[in-house]
């Protein structure tokens, strides 16, 4: 058997062989040098009311969270509390700030703004206008999620500069937090241009994520690797 199998040994010597000789399947281990990145979408918003456009900055709509919105910041933040975060990021809209709040209190970080992170331009649709196209049907909203991009709806921002200006700043976040673990507060379709940039997917394959749920990326190099999306499981 061993002369079939293995070196020309007998006895003690073959077993030792054949002990050392196994390798089992490993378990990912995120590289040492890589940058483990929470990407956080932020708590449900207030409601658009038709007629009322939410407050604009930069162009681009700017609820608050709902009281919905601010639980399910508390329950995310209870659990990124724990999970060693070592920088939190937000972008120049209040929904992310109010949400990660819980979490920058808790640890004692100052969150960093990153413009870069913001959600795409909706353009002639901004303030919250979108929502209630998406709902009642309007033919442009249907060939947005046709031809999945965002700028079919007039003057919004063109597809390839929000997938420029998104990797961009990712890329920047992650120079000099080597071996760290950041959280950062974004919005839904940044996260889903992320995931479609680290996979090669189509743009909006990973577009539909959940308020205040959690998406994982590892960052090494130019690679990146998605190791969640759409974690929901600290919501009730």
């Amino acid at each position: 058997m061993a002369d079939a199998l293995g070196p020309h040994l007998s006895g003690r010597g073959y077993y030792a062989w054949l002990v050392t000789s196994i390798y089992p399947q490993g378990k990912f281990q995120v590289p040492p040098e890589a940058v483990d990145l929470f990407l956080v979408r932020h708590g449900q918003s207030a409601p658009y009311r038709d007629g009322t456009l939410f407050p604009l900055v930069s162009g681009q709509g700017d609820p608050e969270l709902s009281p919905l919105g601010q639980q399910q910041a508390l329950s995310v933040c209870a659990r990124l509390a724990t999970a060693g975060v070592d920088a939190i990021y937000v972008t120049n809209l209040r929904r992310t700030v109010q949400t990660a709040a819980p979490l920058a209190a808790a640890l004692g970080l100052e969150p960093q703004v990153v413009p870069g992170l913001r959600e795409v331009n909706l353009g002639i649709w901004e303030g919250g206008k979108y929502r209630k196209m998406v709902a009642e049907g309007h033919p442009v909203a249907k060939r947005v999620f046709a031809e999945e991009r965002w700028d079919v709806i007039p003057d919004a921002e063109p597809d390839s500069e929000f997938t420029d200006r998104v990797r961009a700043a990712i890329e920047n976040l992650a120079i000099g937090r080597e071996g760290q673990r950041v959280a950062a507060f974004t919005h839904g379709g940044v996260i889903g241009r992320v995931l479609s940039l680290a996979t090669g997917a189509r743009p909006f394959a990973f577009t539909r994520s959940e308020n205040a749920s959690i998406s994982r990326v590892v960052i090494t190099g130019d690679d990146w690797f998605v190791r969640t999306f759409n974690d929901t499981s600290h919501l009730a």
